[in-house]
């Protein structure tokens, strides 16, 4: 077996690819509003026209409201603060025209449900911005009505709101336990991982069922094409395209 020793002088050693996420660690979190980034001219024309492109391409794309995350604060005293801007979703164009420390994360919430079978994860259906890929339930995070605050009981109920739009699951905010903070070493995007309360696997799979049936008689179609359930970190290496957070979330899960 080779070691360093043995390598010549000249010979370049890569360095360990980071992980596509970090956990973070705080005894509590504050989030602070700021003003949304101004774009200069030529980015916001090429923002616009990015923009045009996408719903061309999927004319079900929505510019729906979204929490853009600006950066983290830590304070010395074991908290984190969570400087935030109110953004629409076809400003996710800047991380093709800025380099990746300039272009505002996002701010989502996902829900880890437990059942017998394993943890409940889903496909995005075609009209999603995501077609094909597997993930928790979640979605971006939407700014708070004007003059109400962004804090975690805004974010549970978020979650709670994605869990049942996506699956059929109802599950009260306040059962749900944040579970993992973590941040994208790219964009520094932050996903706020929420546990809940354990369901049957039998109960979700027909509450899913009903849900699509409704959505397509509604012509909107489900959110999630399908679910599966997620027993190991062995089954979870077999699912295909997942979102970039989910192998690391489901190794801490699994060897917790």
């Amino acid at each position: 077996m080779s070691t360093a020793a043995d390598l010549p002088e000249s010979e370049d050693v890569p360095e360990p690819a980071r992980p596509p996420v970090e956990f973070l660690d705080a005894c509590g979190l504050v989030f602070g509003e700021q003003p949304t980034p101004v774009l200069s001219p030529w980015e916001r024309r090429e923002v616009d026209r990015l923009w045009e492109e996408t719903t061309a391409h999927n004319p079900a794309t929505f510019d729906g409201p979204l929490v853009a995350a600006l950066g983290l604060d830590q304070p010395g005293d074991g908290s984190l603060v969570v400087r935030w801007a109110p953004m629409t979703y076809r400003y996710r164009a800047l991380r093709r025209l800025r380099p990746p420390e300039q272009v505002p994360g996002s701010v989502f919430v996902t829900a880890l449900l437990p059942t017998e079978d394993g943890l409940v994860v889903g496909r995005g259906s075609p009209a999603t911005a995501a077609p094909g890929r597997w993930s928790l339930p979640g979605g971006a995070v939407e700014p708070p009505l004007a003059g109400k605050p962004l804090n975690m009981a805004e974010m549970r109920r978020h979650a709670a709101r994605e869990l049942v739009e996506e699956t059929g699951v109802r599950v009260a905010a306040e059962a749900l336990r944040l579970w993992a903070l973590t941040r994208g070493n790219r964009f520094g995007s932050l996903g706020f991982h929420f546990l809940c309360p354990p369901r049957s696997g039998a109960q979700v799979r027909r509450l899913h069922a009903d849900l699509s049936v409704v959505q397509a008689r509604s012509g909107s179609g489900p959110e999630l094409d399908e679910i599966a359930f997620v027993p190991s970190q062995a089954a979870a290496g077999r699912l295909g395209l997942t979102a970039d957070y989910l192998p690391q979330v489901f190794d801490r899960y699994f060897t917790a």
